[in-house]
């Protein structure tokens, strides 16, 4: 029981969704490690008074979203990170409610953004619409207006989140737009655990504009690299090691 003693959670909201947040939250923060045995069902019963049945439906939703494995005869263990089922809908909102992601996650959300969004810009640049810029333009227009103001730093976060959609929307590639929706909450908390870690946005701001002018003045080349040195800063922000590894990305088709 000891594993549960800090997991919070409103008596006033033990419904079936309610406990799967609440358990979904703590295995995408690191609670338990990959591989650790999950808590009986009878004690997940008791630490949260919740019955039988709607313990097992929260157990189930944990299950089809790739997080645990339930075996007879050996119990209920925690997946491997790989087999999370990071593009679900449901484990996306369960990742938007997160405040301290596993540190594996992070890392593993940033590789996806550096391996795709300098590539995805470049498409931004050939592609962007006067109205894909007027979006890409506003939500750069909110970044700047709140930089300044510690106490707009989730709104600064919105507006920074937007920026990237803007880009993936620019792109006018169905796939790359759609990938940028699913991941909206996973770039989110990234965004957020960085600025956490930064006083001043005043750099940050600077490499989003160098993107967006990019994008503006079609050029692929220069909206790939000025992409490249906006993830550049996110590792720095997040400690992320790259142990010199370049930044380089696909390069962008004929």
């Amino acid at each position: 029981m000891n594993a549960l003693s800090n997991i919070p959670f409103a008596p006033d909201a033990g419904g079936a969704f309610a406990l799967a947040t609440t358990l979904a939250h703590a295995v995408l923060s690191g609670h338990w490690a990959p591989g650790d045995t999950f808590p009986r069902e009878l004690d997940l019963c008791q630490h949260f008074d919740a019955s039988r049945n709607r313990m097992r439906n929260a157990l189930a939703s944990l299950v089809s979203a790739g997080l645990i494995e339930r075996t007879a005869g050996r119990g209920t263990v925690v997946r491997d990170i790989a087999d999370w089922h990071l593009l679900d809908p449901q484990v996306s909102d369960w990742m938007a409610g997160l405040e301290t992601p596993h540190p594996q996650l992070v890392r593993e959300v940033y590789a996806f953004r550096l391996s795709a969004e300098p590539y995805v810009t470049e498409l931004a640049a050939l592609n962007a619409t006067a109205q894909d810029l007027a979006h890409l333009e506003a939500a750069f227009e909110g970044m700047r207006e709140s930089a300044g103001d510690p106490a707009r730093r989730e709104e600064h976060a919105d507006y920074d989140v937007a920026f990237h959609q803007a880009v993936y929307r620019a792109s006018h590639n169905l796939v790359w737009h759609q990938m940028g929706h699913l991941l909206r909450p996973s770039i989110m908390q990234l965004i957020k655990t960085s600025h956490h870690q930064v006083g001043n946005l005043d750099d940050s701001l600077k490499r989003h504009r160098r993107v967006m002018d990019a994008i503006r003045l079609r050029q692929p080349d220069a909206a790939h690299e000025a992409a490249e040195r906006v993830l550049e800063r996110t590792a720095a922000d997040l400690g992320v090691d790259l142990k010199g590894r370049p930044l380089k990305t696909p390069a962008l088709p004929a």
